[in-house]
């Protein structure tokens, strides 16, 4: 049994690796779909991520939830409200990526974090920890010197980290599986989508028709590139503790800030190197402060039941390093 949870844990490691490794590389697409614009990218992105999650859910037979879903409208209104929000999400982080903001969307989710605390407690009263009240006010004072630093608010930073912590919000409610929820989001895309996409090909804008096969697979394969690392995920998300997924959304950032720096060669003067120091510093402080509060919940657990508590025991989510499985990277 040692062995085999062990084995499974190896496994939702090497799907969480793959997961965040590929929302991390992401950028490195995007471009490729040049010179189709952000929108019409956007559009494809709609239509054939349906298609793909329609025919995965086809395979696995899993449409229960869909009659579930269609019978509740608080729900269903919530999955709208979702689809919207993950509609500017998307959006923009293709155009930052494909007009060199590379970098600037990495710090969107660097601060998703502090953006989710925040909201938890304008919104949900949540009550914080002393040392997450001075990650988030570390993480104030570093979009500060980053507004000084470009000489204007990071805009695409803030909208992304609000839209994707918006959409975490509204995920938490409706409570539905990864690829449930991104079949039900996309359904409501499709429609609007597939109309802009008709739009285009009937004015002969649509590059989709005009720029050769090779092309049109790459939009079409938009669809694989949105699933196929939230089935990584998922994949992960039930079998490696919270605690260690907090840890692992790191990466995706880390990646696209690092593919910004040395392959895209965006500039970095030194006042931006210190707003990214000050968030790294405000991160850093979420991630000890929930790793310490997870230990103590697992000691306090063993105590209860005289057993010894493992290396790895979480008890619940920790408060600061958000995971949040029912939210995938939006990018």
């Amino acid at each position: 049994m040692g062995g085999e949870s062990r084995g499974e844990r190896r496994t939702g490691l090497l799907n969480g690796f793959a997961a965040y490794g590929m929302w991390g590389l992401v950028p490195l697409f995007w471009p490729l779909l040049k010179p189709a614009g952000a929108v019409e990218i956007l559009a494809h992105r709609m239509v054939w991520s349906l298609v793909f999650v329609a025919v995965a859910l086809l395979v696995v037979r899993r449409w229960a939830w869909a009659g579930e879903l269609l019978r509740q409208p608080r729900r269903l209104a919530l999955v709208a409200v979702a689809a919207g929000v993950i509609t500017v999400n998307w959006g923009v982080y293709i155009w930052s990526v494909n007009s060199g903001h590379v970098v600037e969307a990495s710090l969107g989710y660097f601060i998703n974090p502090l953006v989710t605390i925040a909201m938890g407690v304008l919104i949900l009263k949540e009550r914080l920890r002393p040392a997450q009240w001075l990650a988030v006010g570390v993480g104030f004072a570093a979009v500060v010197v980053l507004t000084v630093g470009y000489g204007r608010p990071p805009w695409i930073s803030l909208c992304l980290a609000f839209s994707f912590a918006t959409y975490g919000l509204v995920k938490k409610k409706v409570n539905l599986g990864g690829i449930e929820s991104l079949a039900a989001e996309t359904a409501i895309q499709f429609l609007p989508a597939l109309g802009y996409l008709l739009w285009l090909t009937e004015h002969g804008d649509s590059t989709f028709s005009t720029g050769g096969a090779g092309h049109a697979a790459l939009l079409a394969s938009t669809g694989v590139v949105t699933a196929l690392p939230l089935v990584c995920f998922g994949a992960a998300a039930i079998r490696v503790p919270l605690s260690t997924l907090g840890l692992l959304q790191y990466l995706a950032p880390v990646f696209q800030f690092l593919l910004g720096i040395l392959y895209f060669h965006e500039a970095m003067p030194p006042e931006r190197w210190a707003g990214f120091a000050l968030v790294w510093l405000a991160l850093t402080l979420l991630t000890w402060n929930a790793l310490r509060t997870a230990r103590r919940a697992a000691r306090a657990l063993a105590a209860r039941t005289g057993t010894a508590a493992p290396a790895d025991a979480v008890v619940r989510q920790p408060e600061g390093v958000t995971s949040n499985p029912e939210a995938e990277p939006a990018s």
